[in-house]
């Protein structure tokens, strides 16, 4: 099942002295058993998100609901990890993360590299080095869900890490046209993919190797997360059907569901085996 898989990297060193029956990672305790709380508060959470999702075609004023939806989703996505991998793991992972996140923003944008040139217009409050902070919050949000659904394609290694590295990158096809379009931040001299240049996504793509060689660091050997795997199928399948439905640009959910979704669906069918 979904445990024994996560944890067969941890065996050698997970046997008991007596009996050599293997331990869990993390242990169970009384009130694993007795339920999964964090999860019913991710799951409200991802249920929050939607919502707020839903309302932004429908309102002018889309900063707030913006910020709404990442902080719920980030909000879900922290409760899952700390669900699966315990508490420190978790606010580690968020910290760490999103200080990758602030930092290469600031550099972004003070010196267009690895991005490109761009700017925030201070549309996003509140900002930390001239950067949004749910920015910073949305490298969390979308990277662990990235590689968590990349744990489900391949355990190994450098695989996991280029896997989860396209489907973070492929989330961004969604992101950067929605926020330019929004006025969030501006791309001064344009770019081929509604506005945005194609080095945004050479940077993207290098940076969210960084980001999964740093989970990886993180969490070695942990188990599998399905609440996890949902959380990115659930904001993938949302950000295709509001390009195709509601934004009137097919394109751009047509090619971004074409990265991510494809990802998804091969790590749906790896989960559901076991």
């Amino acid at each position: 099942g979904e445990e024994e898989e996560g944890e067969r990297s941890e065996l050698p060193t997970a046997f008991s002295a007596a009996g050599g029956r293997a331990k869990r990672w993390p242990p169970r305790t009384a009130s694993a058993a007795r339920g999964r709380p964090l999860v019913a508060a991710g799951v409200a959470a991802l249920a929050a998100m939607w919502s707020a999702q839903v309302v932004i075609p429908l309102t002018h004023d889309r900063a707030g609901l913006t910020s709404a939806v990442v902080v719920a989703l980030g909000v879900a996505v922290l409760l899952f990890a700390a669900d699966r991998w315990g508490w420190p793991r978790a606010l580690v992972s968020l910290a760490v993360i999103a200080g990758l996140g602030l930092g290469v923003e600031a550099l972004g944008t003070r010196t267009g590299f690895p991005f490109g040139a761009y700017r925030y217009t201070g549309a996003l409050q509140p900002t930390v080095a001239g950067v949004p902070v749910v920015v910073t919050l949305a490298w969390f949000a979308m990277g662990l869900p990235a590689w968590a659904t990349a744990g489900w394609v391949t355990t190994t290694g450098w695989a996991r890490t280029g896997v989860g590295a396209v489907a973070l990158t492929g989330w961004d096809l969604f992101l950067d046209p929605q926020m330019t379009r929004e006025g969030y931040w501006r791309w001064p001299h344009g770019g081929a993919y509604r506005n945005v240049p194609l080095s945004n996504y050479a940077g993207w793509l290098a940076m969210s190797v960084v980001v999964m060689a740093v989970l990886a660091a993180l969490a070695p050997g942990a188990p599998r997360s399905r609440p996890l795997l949902f959380a990115f199928s659930l904001m993938c399948v949302m950000e295709t059907l509001g390009f195709v439905l509601f934004f009137g640009d097919p394109l751009v959910g047509l090619a971004g569901g074409a990265v991510t979704l494809s990802v998804a669906s091969l790590a749906w069918r790896r989960a559901t085996r076991g």
